[in-house]
C-alpha cells in the first residue's frame, strides 16, 4: 500500500514538473522556491504572533494566522496577471510590498531577542524582493527593456573618477589621445602668452612645456609618421586657435520653416547692400520673395508651341536680354519668363548660357566683388555702376 502510495506521489510530482516547471527558465524556478522559503518563515512568525499576542488557538489559528501570506501571494498573482496584460503590476504591486512590510513587523514584535527580530523583519522583505525581480525578468522578457536605468553605478562611477572607459578604445589610444590633447593646450597657451606681450620668462617656460610635450608625443605616440594623429593633432589645434569663432556663428534654427531660413539668409545680403550705399537694391533683395511668387506662376506649363514659334520666342529672349545687359543689368530667369511669356524652366535654360558670356559674367563678377552678391538666378536684376569690359572680355580702358 506504500509503495503505490509513493509512486503516485512521484507521478503527481513529475506531472506538476512537465506542467509548471519544464517551460520556465532555471532562474524562474529558483526564485519561485526561495520566495516559497522566505514566505514560510514569515507564516512561521505569523504562527508565533497569532497565539501568543491575539490568543488564538486551536482551528482558529490554523484557519487565520496566514491571512497576510495569503493576501500576499494573491497580489502576486494578480500583478504578474496586470504585468502579461498591461505591461505594469499595477496597485496589486504595491499591495505585495504593503503586505509584506506589515507581516514583517507584526512577526518581529513577538521576537524573544533582537536577532530575532531581524531575522522576522528580513524574511518576508527577502520573499518581496524575489518576487520583485521576478517580474523585472517577465518585464524584461515581455517588452524587451528594463524598468529604469540606474544614474549611479559601478560603472559609471569608475568612469567618473577615471579608473575606466567609457568608450571601447584601447589603453595606447587613451594615452595617444591624451597626449595629443597636451601638445594642443600647450601650443594654444603659448600663443596666447606671445599674443598677450607675456614676459620672456613666462614665454621661455611656455614653449619649454611644449617642447616636452612634443617631444612626449613624437616618442609614445608615432606622430612623426602616422598620418592619421597628425591630422587629430592639427584638427584640435585648429579648434582651439579658433573658439572666439563660435560668437560669430549664425547656425539655422533646426524648427524654422524654408521660408523664414530664406528670409534669414537674405538680411545679411540686405545689410551689406545698405552699408555698400545701393538702397535699391537692397529694396529689390526685400522684394524677392514677391518676384518669386511671380516666378511660380511663370513657370506653369505653357501650352505646347511648334517649332516657328519657339524659335520666335528664343529671338524675343535674346533681344530683351541684350537689351539689359547693354544697361548693364542681368535679367533673372523670372524677369525673362514674365517679359516674354515662356515657362520658367526655359528662361533658367536660356539664361544658364547666356550668363556665361563676357559681358554677363563680368556684371556678375563685378556684383560678387563689390557687394557679395552671389548669382543663383533668383536675386533681383543687377547693376553695374559702369561698363566693365569689351567685347572681347578685356578690361575696359578709361
Amino acid at each position: 500500500m506504500g509503495y503505490f502510495a509513493l509512486r503516485a506521489a512521484y507521478r503527481a510530482i513529475i506531472d506538476l514538473y512537465r506542467r509548471f516547471a519544464a517551460p520556465r527558465p532555471p532562474e524562474d524556478i529558483l526564485t519561485i522556491v526561495a520566495a516559497t522559503i522566505a514566505t514560510g518563515v514569515s507564516a512561521q512568525g505569523m504562527w508565533r504572533f497569532s497565539g501568543d499576542v491575539l490568543g488564538f488557538d486551536g482551528p482558529l489559528r490554523l484557519l487565520l494566522f496566514a491571512f497576510i501570506e495569503v493576501a500576499v501571494i494573491t497580489s502576486a498573482v494578480r500583478a504578474r496577471r496586470n504585468m502579461r496584460e498591461n505591461y505594469s503590476a499595477g496597485i496589486d504591486g504595491i499591495a505585495v510590498w504593503v503586505f509584506t512590510s506589515l507581516s514583517a513587523v507584526l512577526s518581529s514584535m513577538d521576537a524573544r531577542s533582537l536577532p530575532e527580530a531581524m531575522f522576522r523583519l528580513a524574511a518576508p522583505l527577502v520573499a518581496a524582493w524575489l518576487w520583485e525581480r521576478g517580474m523585472a525578468i517577465e518585464r524584461h522578457r515581455i517588452t524587451g527593456r528594463a524598468r529604469i536605468n540606474w544614474r549611479i553605478t559601478p560603472e559609471r562611477v569608475m568612469v567618473r573618477i577615471g579608473l575606466a572607459e567609457a568608450g571601447d578604445r584601447t589603453a595606447s589610444e587613451v594615452d595617444a589621445h591624451r597626449r595629443l590633447t597636451r601638445v594642443a593646450l600647450a601650443a594654444k597657451r603659448a600663443r596666447a602668452l606671445r599674443a598677450a606681450g607675456a614676459s620672456d620668462r613666462k614665454m621661455r617656460a611656455a614653449l619649454r612645456k611644449l617642447d616636452r610635450a612634443m617631444d612626449q608625443a613624437v616618442e609614445y605616440t608615432g606622430l612623426a609618421v602616422d598620418a592619421e594623429r597628425q591630422e587629430a593633432l592639427l584638427s584640435q589645434i585648429g579648434a582651439l586657435y579658433n573658439t572666439s569663432a563660435l560668437i560669430d556663428l549664425s547656425p539655422p534654427v533646426p524648427w524654422a520653416s524654408e521660408e523664414e531660413e530664406e528670409k534669414q539668409a537674405v538680411r545679411p545680403m540686405h545689410a551689406a547692400l545698405l552699408a555698400a550705399g545701393a538702397p535699391g537694391a537692397a529694396a529689390a533683395l526685400l522684394d524677392d520673395e514677391d518676384d518669386d511668387e511671380e516666378g511660380r506662376e511663370a513657370a506653369e506649363p505653357a501650352p505646347p508651341v511648334d517649332t516657328a514659334q519657339r524659335a520666335a520666342l528664343m529671338r524675343a529672349a535674346r533681344q530683351y536680354w541684350d537689351r539689359e545687359i547693354e544697361r548693364r543689368f542681368v535679367p533673372r530667369a523670372a524677369d525673362i519668363a514674365h517679359e516674354i511669356g515662356i515657362p520658367l524652366a526655359t528662361a533658367r535654360e536660356y539664361r544658364a548660357l547666356w550668363k556665361l558670356e563676357p559681358k554677363a559674367h563680368a556684371l556678375l563678377e563685378a556684383a560678387y566683388n563689390e557687394h557679395g552678391i552671389i548669382d543663383t538666378g533668383t536675386f533681383p536684376a543687377i547693376t553695374a555702376p559702369e561698363s566693365v569690359v569689351t567685347v572681347n572680355g578685356s578690361a575696359a580702358s578709361r
